[in-house]
């Protein structure tokens, strides 16, 4: 009974490395397809984060939603390990066109010092805005990254609020990964979007008016 015990047990831990490396060849390949490597990150996340709206919609492998849809704050899932800290990034790559991306990268949102999954516990560097491409620029993707941090850090950066959009263009979420020392995301995802009306609305937010 006891070499059956193993050989099932050895079986079972067969098939989840065959899974995880399914799931991590996909990732690869959905971000490699759609140039998120190497216009964002050099090398893929491990596996894809779960990003919601309170709308009912999820954000998946490019899917494309509308500015309208994704004006508020989305809810962010992961399995967080005990006593870890995150840095969580949403960036836009296509800022202000994926043909002249000339303000690459566009900063969307970005926590940091987030422990465990409590997003809302952690340091907000900038504060979450929706998509806002201008009209006739096309389909922008919207990419989040999570990455895993070796503790509680320092971060010495510009805080911006939601209705500032200083310290947000040419930014870059690989530069600001090595310069805190966070290594390759642990997960991510993204979505496209292109204008609509809501697009003036956050403009003029922006503005601070």
């Amino acid at each position: 009974m006891a070499l059956e015990k193993v050989l099932f047990c050895g079986i079972v831990a067969m098939f989840v490395a065959i899974n995880l490396a399914a799931a991590n060849n996909e990732v690869e390949s959905v971000f490699k397809d759609n140039e998120i490597i190497p216009d964002v990150i050099d090398a893929a996340p491990q596996q894809f984060l779960k990003v919601s709206y309170d709308n009912g919609l999820t954000v998946d492998k490019g899917i494309e939603l509308t500015p309208t849809q994704v004006q508020k704050q989305p809810k962010v899932e992961w399995d967080a390990e005990d006593g870890v800290y995150y840095t969580l990034i949403m960036t836009d790559p296509d800022a202000p066109s994926r043909v002249e991306p000339k303000f690459r990268e566009f900063r969307h949102w970005l926590v940091v010092n987030i422990p465990g999954n409590q997003i809302d516990q952690g340091e907000v560097l900038a504060a979450y805005i929706g998509s806002g491409p201008p009209k006739g620029t096309g389909l922008h993707r919207y990419v989040f990254l999570l990455y895993k941090q070796s503790g509680k850090l320092e971060f010495d950066e510009a805080r911006v609020g939601n209705n500032s959009s200083q310290d947000r263009p040419k930014f870059k979420a690989a530069k600001f990964a090595e310069k805190y020392n966070l290594g390759s995301p642990i997960a991510g995802n993204f979505y496209q979007a292109q204008y609509d009306d809501y697009v003036p609305i956050l403009h003029k937010q922006l503005s601070g008016q």
